[in-house]
């Protein structure tokens, strides 16, 4: 037998429950900016500089990848696209490429492994004069990376009382060095000085993050019996994980940006075995290297420039949709 739908089968509703159940309009985007209308106004400022000295410059030297230019006058060498082709078929930039990858590729573990440990021992609130410790190790970063190249080449050089007398003084080698002079070894001492200059970066970030980490959760695994290891494990490292992740996508962005030491320690010599594309950016850009000298070509540099920036763009998005994906299956994993 089949039921009527008459209103006294109905449920009888209050008006008051209809209306609480009823939703909200949403805020259109005009309300929602008028709302942050203060936070806005502060970042103004911040934003005009960005738009005047970032994307301005940026969009506004896109029109030189199509000119032949020199950077004198006008650009008047329309070549259209050849500019890239040119640069997709340069061995030199490819190598440029391979080098500042195997930068990045090598500092950014290493340094980050040694960032981690040591802002590990300097939050440790037993450690006496910690905040003296933070300051020394983080001051590589407040000088100049053009004068720590400067002070590295000089200890480096072949005159004067240099590191090779001194290893050799204490017998760790026989005869001087040439440290800048052999492309391999030259990279070599390229990423030790880029370890020790930025590692103070990476030690404030993890330190950050480890202090936002509650103190109850240790002081829980503490009476459970986990000994540092397995607190470690289970608490620093899951608590740590979403920090981390930004400070390795900040890390590695930093050293694809590797110029000012390279170009003041090698000026990507001896034979283009140091070359990283900043430095081969600003050769095409001013002239030649150290080596050669060549014709500055603007537009040249300009496309080399945009073409490597769309090679980070994309190595940017792949490791943030690895990151996801990994960060997806450990939460569908067991716990």
């Amino acid at each position: 037998m089949q039921l009527l739908d008459t209103p006294a089968s109905r449920p009888q509703t209050d008006g008051r429950e209809a209306g609480r159940a009823a939703p909200r309009p949403r805020p259109g985007v005009f309300q929602r900016l008028w709302a942050g209308r203060r936070s806005y106004l502060y970042l103004t400022p911040l934003m005009v500089l960005l738009v005047a000295f970032v994307l301005y410059p940026i969009f506004g030297s896109l029109i030189y990848t199509l000119y032949s230019w020199n950077g004198i006058g006008s650009p008047q060498n329309f070549v259209g696209l050849d500019n890239f082709r040119q640069i997709v078929h340069d061995s030199i930039f490819w190598q440029a490429v391979e080098h500042t990858f195997v930068y990045a590729i090598i500092v950014v573990p290493v340094q980050l492994l040694i960032a981690l440990v040591l802002a590990l021992v300097l939050n440790n609130k037993k450690l006496r004069f910690s905040a003296f410790y933070r300051t020394l190790f983080f001051l590589p970063v407040v000088a100049s990376p053009a004068v720590v190249g400067v002070v590295v080449q000089l200890l480096l050089s072949n005159f004067g009382d240099t590191f090779n007398n001194w290893l050799m003084d204490v017998h760790v080698i026989g005869r001087p060095v040439d440290w800048l002079g052999n492309p391999t070894i030259a990279m070599g001492v390229i990423i030790v000085v880029g370890i020790w200059q930025t590692l103070g970066y990476n030690l404030v970030y993890f330190l950050a993050g480890l202090q936002t980490i509650p103190e109850d959760v240790y002081e829980a695994a503490k009476i459970d019996g986990a000994g540092r290891l397995r607190t470690f494990r289970a608490i620093t490292v899951p608590l740590l994980r979403p920090v981390g992740l930004m400070i390795v996508i900040l890390a590695f962005i930093g050293s694809f940006q590797v110029f000012d030491i390279v170009q003041v320690l090698t000026g990507g010599g001896p034979y283009y075995g140091t070359e990283v594309v900043n430095t081969y950016i600003y050769h095409l850009a001013f002239g030649g290297t150290m080596d050669t000298a060549t014709q500055p070509d603007v537009g040249l540099a300009s496309a080399a420039s945009f073409f490597y920036g769309l090679m980070l763009i994309v190595f940017a998005v792949l490791q943030v949709l690895i990151f996801r994906s990994i960060a997806k299956r450990r939460g569908a994993g067991p716990a």
